[in-house]
């Protein structure tokens, strides 16, 4: 391809072959702990976590959230699944020329109540308006930085309890045979909620999007202890997320398909328009592997959590194969492959 298409935004093999052409190739090299080359949520030097993020969804307010609880949600969970403490945010704001002085409000008040809830403050920023008609309404940027906190030491010390383990953080390549893969509660929300108001369908119920800031429920897993990696499955949803964890730490995963948790509009949803709900963001559920050991813990704590009341063990690690494999509810075997993008654009 000689031109950006939608699908080098949509979180599959597209886009990451993009970073990796043309953005790693020619920003990478850099002495950070967790570099940009590593590809994980957020990068780290000394101790200190960084992540950027730009939002362009489509519309800005629908069921369950906005752009605004949107951009501050997605930079506090992609510090916060690294192990981090978020500290605080900065926000950039484009606006189109005409843009209502009411709607810009109404998004920086959920900005500010979702850094309430979050426990986090925007602390500075930038705000530029072009001209009518050379961008559609608004996209804002929320970067955010976060700390190394005594909950990720004590968090690893349980996890070297039951098998070496060498990271200083919860990266992408740090899952290991027998490791447990744990999702906190339903998927395929946020995208199906984007897509069915956005398009005008009717699935016979009303399907919010699952937007939530998950520090305060991670801190607490933390607490319990044996989590090896987490992650918010946002673009290319689940799918994309387990076979990032398969290629990058070398081992395979099986996955129960009876486990996955999904609402009954979601799935008809899916099924009426042909998309898997693997392969759709989220964007308040977290993907966690912990050591055997410590699953059913780390399950029963994040089950006593509003956010994590609908939380399964859904597969695990394994040296069998690579790759991504769903053992099915009929009882065969199929591969799930890395996404070319998520099905549903502009959902963040």
């Amino acid at each position: 391809m000689e031109r950006i298409t939608m699908a080098h935004g949509a979180g599959g093999t597209i886009m990451q072959d993009l970073i990796e052409r043309v953005i790693v190739k020619n920003l990478g090299g850099s002495e950070a702990e967790v570099p940009l080359e590593a590809l994980d949520d957020s990068a780290v030097i000394d101790d200190i976590v960084l992540k950027s993020d730009s939002h362009t969804v489509k519309p800005l307010f629908f069921p369950g959230g906005d752009i605004g609880r949107l951009a501050v949600a997605g930079t506090v969970n992609d510090i916060a699944v690294m192990g981090a403490k978020p500290l605080a945010l900065t926000s950039g704001c484009i606006i189109e020329e005409g843009f209502p002085i009411s709607d810009f409000e109404k998004i920086v008040k959920s900005m500010a109540e979702t850094c309430r809830e979050a426990g986090v403050h925007i602390i500075t920023g930038d705000t530029k308006v072009m001209e009518k008609g050379t961008l559609e309404k608004f996209v804002v940027n929320t970067s955010g930085i976060g700390k190394r906190t005594e909950l990720l030491d004590r968090n690893i010390a349980v996890v070297k309890r039951y098998r070496p383990f060498k990271a200083r953080w919860l990266l992408d390549s740090n899952l290991r045979e027998g490791d447990k893969i744990i999702v906190s509660g339903t998927i395929g929300d946020h995208g199906v909620a984007l897509l069915s108001f956005r398009e005008g369908y009717d699935f016979g119920s009303e399907i919010s999007s699952d937007i939530t800031p998950l520090n305060n429920v991670i801190s607490h897993l933390l607490n319990v202890g044996g989590i090896v990696k987490m992650k918010d499955p946002t673009r290319g949803g689940l799918a994309n997320t387990l076979n990032e964890w398969s290629e990058k730490s070398k081992v395979g995963i099986t996955i129960y398909e009876e486990k996955i948790p999904i609402r009954v509009g979601v799935k008809a949803a899916c099924e009426m328009l042909g998309i898997d709900p693997l392969e759709i963001g989220n964007e308040g559920k977290i993907a966690i592997a912990v050591v055997p050991q410590k699953a059913d813990d780390v399950l029963k704590a994040l089950k006593k959590t509003k956010e994590g009341k609908d939380a399964e063990i859904i597969g695990e690690a394994t040296n069998e194969s690579r790759g991504v494999i769903i053992e099915t509810e009929v009882g065969g075997r199929r591969i799930l492959a890395p996404p070319v993008g998520d099905p549903v654009p502009r959902i963040c």
